[in-house]
């Protein structure tokens, strides 16, 4: 089985549904039959990190709401965080531009280290507080997960793997991708959100049951309405 994940490395909801997919696969009996192959999308392409302007004034200008409405919402989106062992520092967070990051994860996944990259940048910017759209940055996460150096700056100095990250937005777009985290299942099967853990488990034990079954791409009904993901706009919670 494979699972494609449309998601952005500044989207709570992305590393929430992300790490509540590892723990259905965990559940899974034929997860090891089971391959994850991450696609880029960018909730915000015309990001720019202001040095000494503060994150939650920052989306509160863009989202144009009160900010003290931005850190109670960002509250919430940390204690679901929490729940399934992450702990986001929104306090320190820096709004970054991921379109190199998504160029630098490009190169990760070329050499086979595309889930370390993707744990690596998520755990860098909710956590750590670091700035995803600075090179040296990038350049150092990156080798932190074993790729070289000289490859990652010669990415981020010319124009490789652009037309890569490109193409995944542009997929997103063809089929329908409003918001992220956005899942693939086997190519016909999609499942929007950051989806409990439990309808994760049953969703890999449906689409393993009918894999060869109905060749067009469908929405499953989770039956969950409540669900939280990121679109281009905002982050619902």
């Amino acid at each position: 089985m494979k699972i494609e994940v449309w998601s952005d490395f500044v989207c709570p909801f992305c590393y929430i549904g992300k790490r509540r997919l590892e723990k259905a696969l965990d559940k899974f009996e034929q997860s090891d039959k089971v391959t994850i192959e991450y696609k880029s999308y960018q909730l915000d392409p015309s990001a720019e990190h202001i040095p000494g302007k503060s994150f939650y004034d920052t989306f509160s200008e863009l989202k144009g709401m009160p900010l003290d409405q931005v850190q109670n919402m960002n509250r919430q989106v940390k204690e679901q965080a929490s729940e399934v062992g992450l702990d986001y520092n929104f306090d320190d967070m820096k709004y970054s531009n991921t379109f190199d990051a998504h160029r630098v994860a490009k190169l990760a996944a070329k050499q086979g280290k595309e889930k370390q990259i993707t744990e690596r940048f998520l755990y860098a910017y909710f956590t750590d507080s670091e700035l995803l759209s600075d090179h040296q940055t990038l350049i150092s996460l990156a080798e932190e997960v074993g790729l070289k150096s000289s490859e990652v700056r010669e990415v981020l100095n010319t124009e490789k793997f652009t037309n890569r990250v490109n193409e995944d937005i542009d997929t997103a777009r063809q089929i329908g991708v409003k918001g992220v985290p956005f899942f693939v299942f086997n190519e016909k099967y999609a499942v929007s959100g950051a989806q409990p853990e439990e309808v994760f488990h049953e969703v890999l034990t449906k689409v393993w049951q009918e894999e060869k079954e109905n060749p067009k791409l469908k929405m499953i009904d989770t039956g969950n309405t409540e669900t939280s993901y990121c679109t281009d706009e905002d982050c619902g919670c």
